[in-house]
């Protein structure tokens, strides 16, 4: 119990002291986090927006598959974008493996699928509920796409949270593609992961108490958004 206590008193030393080992791991992971998630979010809203707004053949199965990729398999996704930025692999030849561009890589295969298929519901819902007020002003289903996504803003925020939370509590795959590197690839997931496994407790704490405050305030963050859509809706 001493020694529990004495990890908690110098985790907390470290965050207060802003311990620049720590800011490090810290600001590396929020850079891949956030970079990955701009990018699903320019990729998966619109696709979202599409499968859910434009009658296509596959339709049908392109939802299912959004809705199963949801719950892709981290390790399989690792697995995958290793093989393909190996040496012997199509990407090799950029020598992306072991880098923070490669955990990003790793990061959007994971996440994209996640925005897209919750864009794709929050779009389905707004049209059902515009549907007539919309057709009656002459637009088509594709014309509605951003006026859809305007409108929907909030929730769609609530989406793309939901995928930096995806994000910042990856560990499989980046550990795979990133290679867990001292001051090159090393992040909080992957940090935490090997402190323990080193006994190390205090820095694991910290950064255990890190990830902990960020997915609260994630979490925060889209109720706060889901309330102001709800409010927005019912005025």
């Amino acid at each position: 119990m001493g020694d529990m206590t004495a990890a908690l008193s110098t985790a907390v030393e470290l965050i207060v002291s802003l311990d620049p080992h720590l800011a490090e791991i810290v600001g590396l992971s929020l850079y891949v986090s956030l970079t990955a998630v701009i990018i699903s979010t320019l990729i998966g809203v619109p696709l979202g927006a599409a499968v859910s707004m434009l009658r296509f053949p596959g339709r049908k199965s392109a939802i299912i598959a959004l809705n199963a990729l949801m719950g892709l398999p981290p390790v399989v996704v690792g697995l995958v974008v290793y093989l393909a930025l190996s040496r012997s692999g199509p990407l090799g030849v950029f020598g992306l493996l072991y880098t923070p561009t490669a955990m990003i890589i790793a990061q959007i295969i994971l996440v994209t699928p996640i925005i897209a298929a919750l864009s794709r519901q929050v779009i389905t819902d707004l049209w059902s509920e515009y549907d007539d007020q919309l057709t009656s002003l002459g637009s088509s289903h594709s014309r509605a796409i951003p006026t859809l996504i305007f409108d929907g803003r909030f929730s769609l925020l609530t989406a793309v949270l939901a995928g930096f939370g995806r994000a910042t509590a990856e560990v499989g795959a980046v550990m795979m593609v990133g290679g867990n590197i001292d001051h090159v690839t090393r992040v909080m997931t992957t940090a935490i992961a090997l402190e323990v496994s080193k006994g190390d407790l205090a820095l694991a704490l910290a950064l255990g108490i890190i990830l902990l405050s960020i997915s609260l305030a994630i979490g925060a963050a889209a109720q706060i958004f889901k309330d102001r859509s709800e409010l927005r809706n019912s005025s």
